[in-house]
């Protein structure tokens, strides 16, 4: 048997093992990046790479650009992070500029039109393949999601706090994508994701004010 494949019954639905390893591998890089930990990167190269296979069995083809995109930035996010703790510091989160938002807001919404066109046009989404208007919204989707996941991710290599709002725009979309597509466990983990995205968001923000607070009294 195809070890890609493999997997077991649950409640009449097959889950695959590729898709539950990666998945509590995402949410591990979840749970690491709230507490700030630099594991949350080989994590989640760790995640990209299992998601992407099977995503790739699924037949899902943006999905699994979309874990390739994960990876690169894992790498990026890695490299960004190492240099933010050299000599034993803490990583400094902060809010994104107004400049910086509207920049991502940009690359959100033009990236999904581009990417949802290349999508359509090369059939790497199968929403493509579906009737529109029902075709039309799938492809939208699966574009919007790889579009806001690869700003979520390059923001969270930045340590911007706003990376976590991002994840819930892509989570509310996520969800009943990944369920319609019949990944049980990656609606599942979506919902998850999305309870520990909002924790994670009033952590960061948190530290970011009380930083804030103490250092004008350090200075004194």
């Amino acid at each position: 048997m195809n070890w890609v494949t493999e997997g077991f019954q649950l409640l009449g639905v097959k889950v695959l093992w590729t898709d539950l390893v990666g998945n509590v591998a995402a949410l591990a890089t979840v749970l690491l990046a709230i507490r700030k930990s630099i594991w949350t990167w080989p994590v989640q190269l760790t995640a990209a790479v299992l998601l992407f296979v099977t995503s790739v069995s699924a037949h899902i083809t943006g999905n699994a650009l979309k874990q390739v995109m994960f990876g690169v930035l894992a790498v990026y996010g890695w490299w960004r992070w190492t240099r933010g703790t050299q000599g034993g510091q803490s990583l400094a989160v902060r809010p994104a500029t107004s400049r910086e938002r509207l920049a991502m807001v940009g690359v959100m919404v033009l990236g999904t039109i581009a990417v949802g066109v290349l999508f359509f046009l090369t059939k790497l989404s199968w929403g493509a393949l579906v009737p529109p208007p029902q075709g039309y919204l799938l492809v939208a989707a699966d574009a919007y999601i790889f579009v806001g996941s690869a700003v979520a991710t390059w923001a969270q290599g930045r340590a911007l706090v706003d990376f976590w709002i991002i994840w819930v725009a892509v989570d509310l979309v996520g969800v009943p994508l990944a369920f319609s597509s019949g990944l049980v466990v990656s609606g599942a983990v979506y919902g998850v994701f999305f309870v520990l995205v909002l924790v994670g968001f009033f952590n960061w923000l948190k530290e970011y004010r009380s930083r804030t607070v103490l250092v004008p009294k350090e200075a004194v």
